[in-house]
């Protein structure tokens, strides 16, 4: 893989249930299994959507107009399916957008819908990614041995 496609972060634990998650950049967020006010993987998995969506979108309609409110909802059901594993359905993203009045405002609210369904289509990394069921591979590191 090359430099402009590669992703990475990495999670380190600092205690029962706590991790920190690490980008290559130094930005760090901590994660948790729902204990405290951390956010699950879940919630992070939910939040990327979200954010990835929110990024394509805003990048569109704020090159029209400045949004006067822009929030993002994302919503969904864990299960556990037929073959008895946790998963996510029903996922829902909900944009809330307003701009201001003005040809400005009127030319960002018509590319609104364009630049969802874009987003969604095409240009969101994360959702689609989930869409279109990437596999995921799970390994064990080799390591130093144990005392």
């Amino acid at each position: 893989m090359s430099d402009d496609t590669f992703r990475s972060v990495e999670i380190e634990r600092t205690s029962v249930g706590n991790y920190v998650a690490r980008n290559v950049r130094g930005g760090s967020l901590p994660m948790g299994a729902g204990a405290d006010a951390s956010f699950t993987p879940v919630e992070l998995l939910l939040a990327a959507i979200a954010g990835c969506t929110a990024v394509d979108v805003d990048h569109i309609t704020s090159r029209r107009a400045e949004p006067t409110q822009f929030s993002v909802a994302v919503t969904g059901d864990k299960i556990r399916d037929e073959a008895g594993g946790n998963r996510m359905q029903n996922i829902r993203v909900e944009f809330a957008v307003t701009f201001p009045a003005g040809a400005d405002g009127d030319r960002a609210r018509e590319a609104l819908p364009r630049s969802l369904q874009q987003s969604h289509e095409r240009l969101c990394t994360v959702s689609r990614t989930v869409e279109l069921g990437t596999p995921v591979s799970i390994v064990e590191a080799a390591g130093p041995a144990s005392d």
